[in-house]
């Protein structure tokens, strides 16, 4: 409950009864009070002379913006630190040895010498605490000190003051380039449109820039922002951690309420970009903040070989419980011996009488709990933490860890589960980001039917491949210049100082680097996300290229010389242009020059003058219709690519797109074979043709201005679908929140009028603009998203007439079929679509989501809902397929996670052909393997197909039918016999995980997944990855290990035992809730078989030595007690005793526990079966622990014996 509940309500009730003054609205008496759940609201109200009462009483009910990350404070320090140190059970059994030798009577050593271990080890502690407590406060205080521009109702102006003065209800002035302290309501931006890009590297690691706009109401942005004449309430939701919702409204004076969201708060920790001026109202202060919220720190956790520690302690506890039991049973029947005769050493009390046999048995079992005390190891949690320090040093500074291209090196973010990497039985990864890159390159399209392979971007592809091994010093990669067409040539793309390509010039963007740099305002073109090398450039298809500059040269001839109608009727026969314009404007990206980085481009540069008219390029335009023509009637069937399916039929390459009937000729190939004529030469006849085209390109060519556009994305998916439209020469040039300028391949400059964005979200796995065409005044929706979505939406072909509905039919029909290919070939799809509305249809609508917008109550279910009304009845346009090219290393990484007897399960998001074709990629799974999918929304079906499919796997396997799934396999199989054996790989969706966890299926589908090779889980949903990962780990009780990259990967990462987190291109949130981070797939392979193997390792040997040696020492005295009438006497000085663990026996155990290798790194990486020994806790199990207790107890026999026996009889017995 919000703290401000209560206070408000006894506000409420002191003065309900007096006639209070407009200034307090909340509590006006001029209209019927406004009343607000403070359960779930919060109110603000402006820090300015009119709501100052109001705020000052409502700044003291939320929290300010100083921020403590301490745990400490000067005074809380020393309590609350033994406090967390006495959580320990072996801290409170040594104060209670301490107290006992206080005791007179069964008194061991001297108090003072009782006490110094304790106080020394947690002194040791405590200094350790307070050092990282200390600089945790020197952070604090740098952040708190701050300075910002805070609003002053006594100045009438802003005023520099320090984050740490900050309230909620304040204004705040930000600057470009400047961090924002708090979580801010915007109302203010200097940009024209209310428009303030922010960038939030610190809080999710996203270099792209993200757009936040001014709340409606607020949009008279020309003139300066006056604090007092804010005379509004504003209302929102609680403080919470979601990163991605906020809603709230803004109450005004005449009692109309504006709603917002996310769109319009500033988060704290952004960093403002491309904004000269903006003034925001403080809504959620310090601690409050999301950004405060998610930063739950480091994450501690219990290791398995903690666990099995904390057993084995207790039955050192128990031994010795027996050892003591046995010494003072002994000691009083010793005792009870001396009946009559006491012997000298034992003294009566002071009336003469002597103590009991049983009461001196009592008094000699404390004693002796004293005497062996360090039978439990005071140092071993001290040394056990000193040890994992040293041994995250080392992995941390571990250069085959370090990825130079990002520099970043491995980060341990859970300090205590080293030894844990060791024992790893079961990994779970996503696919995308995580196996894959997440640089999504353009590779192929389909447009009405037609595919275009682009071949040549293939071999551009290919040749980044064989260079990334290079190490050469290459030169910066420029803009794309036009291409040689030459048909006898391959079609390149041409930059300015091309060279060999460097491998880290094909990584991702310096992420690091940029948080150096970013407080300073400095940014280098290189950090922009999803704009390396590969990314940016993209060879374009052959013949698309042909068909797209001809269309676009016709249109821009009709706009200056046709009838308005006509211009209609060719524009809507184009999907070329409609294709490549949807890929250029259906997106958020903000368009920055190089010259000028991250300052958003609003007006497109102008046009350099040119010389050529436009006849002069119709002409050449005639004569290109001419040739092809000529060519097309006597043309052969047109060869295609290898690889890429064609039609043998209607293979003729039409002229004008208007012009062809069906739109389904093969001309994915680019290449054309003529034949002779009469008696003309076929290739006299072609290179004529390919020459004018030549000369019309040439010709067109000097309207282009040299200019280098950075593209700043929120997904790689957008920003390969620009690039690839700019490889097309349709070039975004300029985006505004009302318009959106695109140049076409002739020079001539659309601008539409954006009307509606409708973002992308994971409900309706699409996005869509509403826009304005400049040339025929039609409203038109160009939609994009995943094919399973937008083919659902397509208009109904039997609507069209007979001609029409047999195209349409056989567009989509083509189309699914190549998004089929696309699948096989392990390639992301995109539908692309469109629509256009009609003048009532779109005002209809519009009202609509106004009011959708405005609404308070149920603000997204009626946004989605305007959404889905609009999104239907689309023209399909074509699709693309996109790769995310795989990460180097890592078919060799799964190739030796699977020989170290891991298993691996592909968790994603991504479609069911997509995640199998990757799955072969990588080697996850093998063209000799057999693979069951299971697709089914059904619980009959999927228990039968369950069944009958593990009756399959079991003939198979038939030497596992009779192990349970709870039960532990006792014996190893064999490599040869799991050779023979043909391997297994299960395929099932995200709608049968849905039946399987719903319908008490989870043991039978435990069962089958067992005996796998590989499990694919496609089309899961973040809850669903957790769920699996879940029922693994505790229905088998094995080690698993969660690595991802993106938010969605947070719950996955979270449940399992060890999460790991990949730096890539989805943020940060991964790595944030992860225990180790790391920035390549491959650094697991080294993560896993060398550290994990060796932290495993050497932790287990330390804590076994830590056993042994403390047992051989205390039985020598336990044996001495035979020979000294179990009087608790000790052979060894006291301080000899006492030290005995805390010094003398202290540095071996961390020398090894930190630098042992007990196998090379070389050997270990070359033979990963090695890694099977942590798996199976051969180092440290329950049998290892016994031995080593009986083989201290053989040593201390050795030890007491052999030199007693021999001096018995000798000069120093006597």
């Amino acid at each position: 409950m919000d703290s401000s509940l209560y206070r408000w309500t006894q506000v409420a009730k002191k003065t309900s009864s007096q006639c209070l003054s407009e200034s307090t609205p909340l509590l006006s008496s001029k209209k019927q009070k406004p009343t607000y759940n403070l359960n779930k609201q919060r109110v603000v109200f402006a820090n300015n002379e009119k709501w100052e009462w109001d705020c000052k009483k409502s700044s003291r009910f939320y929290k300010g913006n100083k921020i403590r990350t301490t745990k400490y404070t000067l005074l809380s320090f020393l309590p609350k630190n033994l406090l967390e140190q006495f959580y320990r059970s072996a801290n409170i059994y040594f104060v209670f040895l301490a107290v006992l030798n206080w005791i007179p009577l069964i008194e061991v050593f001297h108090k003072e010498i009782t006490m110094v271990p304790l106080v020394i080890v947690l002194v040791v502690i405590a200094l350790k605490d307070g050092i990282e407590d200390y600089k945790r406060y020197c952070f604090d205080r740098q952040i708190n000190f701050t300075k910002t521009n805070i609003y002053s109702k006594h100045h009438k102006d802003f005023v520099e003051k320090c984050w740490k003065d900050v309230r909620v209800g304040d204004f705040i002035k930000l600057l470009g380039n400047e961090i924002i302290p708090a979580d801010i309501l915007l109302l203010y931006s200097s940009d024209q449109n209310g428009i303030c890009h922010i960038e939030t590297a610190n809080l999710d690691g996203e270099t792209n820039l993200k757009q936040r706009q001014v709340v409606k109401g607020f949009c008279n942005q020309g003139l300066q922002f006056d604090p007092e004449s804010f005379r509004n309430t504003i209302v929102c939701e609680k403080p919470n951690n979601n990163l991605n919702k906020f809603k709230g409204y803004m109450e005004w004076d005449n009692g109309q309420k504006t709603g917002f969201g996310s769109e319009s708060l500033l988060l704290r920790g952004c960093t403002v970009r491309n904004t000269e001026e903006a003034v925001g109202i403080v809504v959620y202060a310090g601690h409050e903040t999301k950004a405060m919220l998610n930063n739950s720190g480091p994450r501690y956790k219990r290791s398995k070989i903690e666990r099995q520690m904390n057993m084995n302690i207790f039955f050192c506890v128990g031994l010795l419980f027996v050892m003591c039991l046995i010494g003072a049973l002994a000691h009083g029947i010793w005792s009870s011996r001396f009946v009559f005769v006491h012997p000298l050493f034992d003294v009566p009390t002071a009336d003469g009488s002597y103590i009991s046999p049983s009461l001196a048995g009592f008094y000699m079992f404390l004693t002796m709990i004293i005497l062996l005390q360090i039978l439990i190891p005071i140092s071993l949690y001290v040394s056990i933490e000193l040890v994992k320090l040293g041994q995250i040093y080392f992995i941390h500074n571990d250069l085959d860890l370090y990825d130079e291209e990002v520099d970043l090196s491995v980060q341990c973010r859970a300090l205590n589960i080293t030894e844990d990497l060791g024992q790893i039985q079961y990994i779970f990864s996503d696919k995308t980001g995580t196996l894959t890159e997440n640089k999504m390159v353009f590779r192929r399209c389909t447009i009405i039917g037609n595919e275009y392979s682009h071949q040549e971007n293939a071999k551009r592809l290919e040749t980044y491949k064989e260079e990334e091994s290079d190490d050469e010093d290459t030169g910066k990669l420029r803009n794309i210049t036009l291409l040689n067409l030459d048909a006898g040539k391959e079609s390149t793309v041409k930059h300015k100082g091309t060279r060999a390509l460097r491998r880290c010039q094909s990584a991702r963007p310096n992420i690091q680097g940029h948080y150096r740099k970013k407080s300073e305002g400095r940014f280098d073109i290189s950090q922009v996300a999803f704009s390396s090398p590969i990314e940016k450039d993209v060879t374009p298809d052959h013949m698309l290229l042909a068909k797209v500059r001809e269309a676009s040269v016709k249109i821009g001839g009709l706009t200056q010389y046709k009838p308005q109608s006509n211009i209609k009727a060719q524009v809507a026969s184009s999907p070329y242009i409609d294709f490549f314009l949807a890929l250029a404007i259906c997106n958020t990206v903000v368009v920055s020059t190089a010259t000028e980085p991250r300052q958003r481009v609003i007006v497109p540069p102008l046009l350099k003058p040119s010389g050529t008219s436009l006849e002069k390029l119709q002409h050449l335009l005639q004569r290109i219709k001419l040739l092809t023509l000529s060519q097309s009637s006597s043309s052969s069937p047109a060869s295609s690519d290898p690889g890429t399916p064609t039609s043998s039929k209607n293979n003729k390459v039409s002229p004008v797109p208007s012009s062809d009937k069906d739109n389904v000729s093969s001309s994915s190939s680019g290449e054309t074979e003529c034949q002779a004529n009469g008696k003309e030469d076929p290739l006299v006849k072609r290179t004529s043709a390919d020459n004018c085209l030549e000369e019309m390109i040439a010709t067109v060519s000097s309207f282009h201005i040299e200019d280098d556009f950075c593209y700043e994305a929120e997904s790689p998916d957008e920003a390969a679908l620009v690039h690839a439209a700019r490889a097309y020469s349709f070039t975004l040039m300029s985006r505004t929140p009302a318009q959106v300028t695109v140049r076409l391949p002739e020079g001539t400059l659309l601008t539409f009028e954006l009307l509606y964005t409708l973002g992308f979200d994971s409900v309706r796995k699409r996005m869509s603009v509403v826009v304005r065409h400049p040339i025929t005044r039609e409203i038109i929706v160009y939609t994009k998203g995943a094919d399973s979505v937008i083919m659902d939406l397509l208009d109904d072909p039997a609507k069209a007439n007979i001609s029409e509905e047999k195209k349409l039919r056989k567009t989509q029909a083509r189309t699914q079929k190549h998004l089929d290919w696309y699948a096989r070939d392990g390639l992301r799809t995109l539908c692309i679509a469109k629509k256009v509305l009609s003048e009532d249809d779109f005002e209809k609508w519009s009202n609509f989501r106004e009011e959708a917008e405005a609404a308070i109550e149920n603000r997204e279910e009626l946004l989605m809902e305007t959404a889905q009304h609009l999104e239907t009845n689309l023209s399909l346009l074509g699709a693309t397929g996109i790769e995310d090219r795989l990460q180097d290393g890592v078919p060799d990484t799964i190739a030796a996670l699977r020989e170290a007897g891991i298993n691996i399960w592909v968790l994603t998001g991504d479609k069911q052909e997509t995640a199998i074709n990757i799955a072969y990629s990588c080697q996850l799974l093998d063209q000799t393997d057999t693979v069951f999918t299971i697709n089914t929304e059904s619980k009959e079906t999927c228990e039968s197909i369950l069944d009958c499919t593990l009756e399959d796997v079991k003939k198979v396997f038939p030497q596992k039918t009779r192990k349970g799934i709870l039960k532990k396999h006792k014996t190893d199989i064999s490599n040869e016999l799991e050779y023979a054996c043909p391997a297994v790989g299960l395929v099932i969706d995200g709608r049968t995980l849905n039946v399987v966890f719903q319908g008490g299926l989870e043991l039978k589908f435990l069962e089958l997944a067992k005996h796998c090779r590989s499990v694919l889980c496609c089309r899961a949903t973040p809850l669903q990855k957790s769920m699996v990962v879940k029922l693994v780990r505790d229905k088998l009780n094995v080690m698993t290990l969660s690595i991802g990259d993106g938010a969605n990967d947070v719950s996955m990462i979270q449940a399992a035992d060890v999460g790991i987190g990949i730096s890539g291109q989805e943020g940060m949130q991964a790595v944030m809730s992860s225990d180790f981070a790391i920035s390549r797939f491959k650094h697991l392979k080294k993560l896993l078989l060398v550290h994990g193997h060796w932290c495993y390792k050497r932790l287990a040997n330390m804590v076994i030595y830590f056993f042994y040696k403390n047992v051989a020492y205390v039985n020598l005295l336990f044996w001495y007690q035979f020979f000294c009438g179990f009087s608790g006497s000790a052979m060894i000085d006291y301080w000899q005793l006492i030290f005995f663990n805390l010094f003398f026996t202290s540095v071996p155990p961390l020398v090894f526990g930190i630098l042992d290798k007990d196998i090379s790194a070389e050997t270990l990486m070359s033979l990963p079966h090695l890694y099977k020994s942590g798996q199976k806790s051969k180092s440290y199990k329950m049998s290892t622990f016994w031995i080593a207790m009986l083989d201290a107890f053989y040593q201390s026999i050795v030890c007491f014996f052999i030199p007693y026996f021999v001096s018995m009889r000798s000069v120093l017995n006597e």
